[in-house]
Formats: C-alpha cells, sequence, structure tokens
C-alpha cells in the first residue's frame, strides 16, 4: 500500500537561491538513498515564504527508513547545508521539523 505525505516549511529570506541552487544538483548518496528508503515521487515547491513538499512511501516500514536515512553519512552532510536555509512552522508538532498536512482529498 502506497502512503502519500504533503507537508510544509518556511524558507528564509536569504535561502531561497541557494535552496534552488542545492536541489539542482544533490550531493552524491542524497536522492539514491531517498530511494533505497522507498520514497517515490518526490516533490518540492516553493511559494512565497514557503516549501511544499509531496511524496509516496512504498516499503513497509517507514519510521525503519526514515531512521535509516537519518543515520546516512551522505543524508546529515546534506542536511547540515540545507537545513540552516529552512525555518521550521510556528505551530509544528513535537518534533517535527517540516511540518505534516493532513490529506483532505485524493484521486488517482
Amino acid at each position: 500500500m502506497v502512503r502519500r505525505f504533503g507537508s510544509m516549511i518556511k524558507i528564509t529570506p536569504e535561502g531561497l537561491e541557494p535552496y534552488k541552487k542545492y536541489h539542482a544538483n544533490p550531493l552524491p548518496g542524497v536522492n539514491e538513498m531517498i530511494k533505497e528508503c522507498h520514497l517515490k515521487n518526490y516533490s518540492i515547491y516553493s511559494r512565497g515564504d514557503y516549501l511544499f513538499s509531496y511524496f509516496e512511501y512504498d516499503g513497509d516500514d517507514y519510521d525503519a527508513d526514515m531512521e535509516k536515512m537519518a543515520a546516512d553519512p551522505a543524508t546529515q552532510h546534506w542536511w547540515s547545508i540545507v537545513k540552516p536555509l529552512m525555518q521550521p512552522l510556528d505551530d509544528r508538532k513535537e518534533g517535527e521539523f517540516w511540518s505534516d498536512m493532513e490529506e483532505i482529498y485524493h484521486l488517482d
């Protein structure tokens, strides 16, 4: 069964252009780890001060796959570069960096 995820975060005023540049050519190993952790159709959009991400997960253990990704040295280095460009939303849940969104409607 495929699970769909949408989330939001703010981008710092000076962060959008570097963020776009980094994502135009991600560091080696980053995209490979995303795929290895069963994330598909991963997209990030921007509008004003906000970023919106969407991806689908088709693995069997989301939490374990996210722990695997978080433990990956290439991913950790990538996050050390891009996270300072972002600002978590004030109303995020405890422990969230990107704020999860509720899916209201889907049509295949």
